[in-house]
């Protein structure tokens, strides 16, 4: 069902010195009762965010012929993504930290690297699988935000929730399209993705309202939380 499509560029991305890389296990905990936990919150969102600038741009560039409306979506993304990132930035310096201060990881530049062969895949899983767990992470961030009396921050994640639905809600679109493009099921697909790439399952709690906005399913949503992980 995969299909190799020859990609150029080079997957690799324009990144600072710092912060520094480590595998996902050893980030350190963030306790947002602290200040430096709620730096450390902020800090890893706005790594997200420079991820996914950087994500959006090379969805642009790696993938040829693909429609010209695929294109002119992506770079949309990767400006949006850049006002999330400049956003963010400027709340974490208002905590005293800027972006590097603290160690972050690569999971979703992982997944890039494993899905450079294909559009379909990467549509699948980056923004339909790893971008869309950040709409079920961020109401909960921002409930403990609105705990520790943090509002600033809890209001900037309403504008990244929002900016979000309408990213996942693309990688969906797509997805589908090439799925129906290639004669294959969306829904089945998707599963046979997260099994052959080793993919970790969309985890619960889901954001499901944000999630169907995206273009998720309801049967869809339901047949994802009641399979065994």
């Amino acid at each position: 069902m995969l299909i190799d499509i020859p990609c150029s560029p080079q997957l690799d991305c324009g990144r600072p010195e710092t912060p520094e890389l480590i595998a996902p296990g050893k980030v350190q905990q963030r306790n947002p009762q602290t200040l430096e936990g709620r730096a450390r919150l902020l800090h890893a969102i706005v790594h997200i965010e420079f991820s996914a600038i950087n994500l959006a741009l090379d969805h642009a560039a790696r993938f040829p012929g693909m429609p010209r409306q695929y294109y002119a979506d992506w770079i949309g993304v990767a400006a949006e993504e850049a006002y999330h990132f400049r956003i963010l930035r400027e709340r974490l310096q208002a905590l005293g930290h800027d972006y590097g201060d603290f160690p972050a990881h690569a999971g979703l530049w992982e997944m890039a690297e494993k899905t450079a062969g294909d559009v379909l895949a990467r549509m699948a899983l980056v923004p339909r699988l790893l971008e869309a767990r950040g709409l079920d992470a961020t109401p909960p961030i921002q409930r403990k935000l609105e705990q520790v009396g943090d509002h600033e921050s809890a209001r900037l994640l309403d504008i990244i929730l929002r900016d979000e639905i309408g990213h996942v809600g693309l990688g969906d679109q797509w997805f589908r399209q090439l799925c129906s493009e290639r004669g294959v099921l969306a829904e089945t697909t998707f599963i046979q993705l997260l099994n052959d790439y080793k993919a970790p399952w969309p985890s619960s709690p889901m954001n499901e309202s944000a999630r169907l906005a995206a273009g998720f399913t309801a049967e869809e949503l339901a047949n994802l939380q009641s399979r065994p992980r």
